[in-house]
């Protein structure tokens, strides 16, 4: 037994010397990395480990999401720090069939995912619980550059318990301590969508950042989306503002609107009717509610700017009015 557990050890400390190494030879050179929502799709591949920025209906990155189902992605590990109606897309387009987070649910308003329930319940995807703590740490951990973070998230609880081996225990060299050791999480690649960036990938955030600087130097690979694209001097002339270096990313999409139906902070709210209109399509047959929704807001469209007219000028101007009211520029 000792002989199997220490060979697994020691596989374990290989592949994680291999990921490191393959993040330190990323190109970090300063360089204009602006491309379209395709060609910033093509960096993902099937079967990729892939972290979502944002947290619940704030920030998702959904242009991004919208491009990967339109690509049909498959077999897609997915992370969150708190998952909303983009697990549901990313399941029912088959895009995903496991998704690790602390809370599954379109938002409290309109209660649990019965997308989610469905997909797991049936066994055809995976929601895999991690604490809300735990999910931070591991993100932390990853950015670190170190294999496993102690501490007391999840100390005897059936969300650790249900989660096997992931979760391991051991004593402090220091004091004796019982803690729990919970494994980095270095994804492959990272969406997270910003408000402001320049063409190399500085990006600056207003309002909450959530996990999204530790997950972009986590990640092996970093797309940024953006509300809008600035100049290399506008962006120096509020450094404390800049919350993703450069050197981390690998794509910048200019994409306004990107994170609709979503918020993005000081710039517009949710479109609630429209989040409305999905929980009820969705509320009596979760699967073929979720299907019709691909069909018609993503299948459908061409473009991201023609999925913004499905949406509605009328609804865009009001999501639009209610962010700026928040935002004292």
């Amino acid at each position: 037994m000792a002989t199997a557990v220490g060979t697994e050890e020691r596989s374990l400390v290989q592949s994680y010397l291999q990921l490191r190494e393959r993040t330190v030879s990323r190109d970090r050179s300063l360089r204009d990395k602006v491309m379209s929502l395709d060609e910033a799709a093509s960096l993902v591949k099937d079967g990729d480990h892939v972290a979502l920025g944002g947290s619940t209906a704030s920030r998702t990155p959904f242009a991004m999401i919208w491009a990967l189902i339109r690509a049909r992605r498959k077999n897609l590990t997915v992370s969150r720090s708190i998952v909303s109606t983009e697990g549901d897309l990313l399941f029912a387009s088959g895009a995903s069939n496991h998704i690790m987070t602390s809370w599954f649910s379109q938002g409290i308003v309109w209660g649990i995912s019965k997308v989610m329930r469905h997909y797991t319940e049936s066994k055809k995807a995976r929601f895999e619980e991690w604490s809300h703590m735990s999910m931070g740490l591991r993100y932390r951990a990853g950015a670190m550059g170190i294999p496993c973070m102690p501490t007391r998230s999840m100390l005897g609880s059936d969300v650790a318990g249900n989660l096997g081996d992931e979760v391991r225990e051991m004593s402090c060299p220091f004091t004796g301590e019982r803690l729990a050791l919970l494994p980095a999480l270095n994804p492959d690649v990272a969406l997270i969508h910003v408000q402001r960036c320049d063409a190399y990938g500085n990006a600056q955030m207003d309002g909450l950042e959530f996990m999204d600087a530790d997950i972009a130097m986590a990640a092996n690979r970093v797309i940024l989306t953006t509300e809008r694209i600035i100049s290399n001097d506008q962006i120096r002339r509020n450094p404390d503002q800049t919350k993703i270096p450069f050197f981390t990313v690998d794509a910048v999409v200019e994409a306004p609107y990107g994170c609709a139906p979503h918020e993005c902070y000081g710039v517009y709210e949710p479109f609630y009717s429209h989040m409305d209109y999905y929980a009820e399509l969705t509320k009596q047959d979760p699967e073929a509610g979720a299907k019709e929704y691909l069909e018609r807001f993503y299948y459908g469209p061409q473009s991201w700017p023609d999925y913004l007219n499905l949406l509605g000028m009328d609804a865009v101007l009001d999501a639009t009015r209610r962010g700026r009211s928040v935002h004292n520029d």
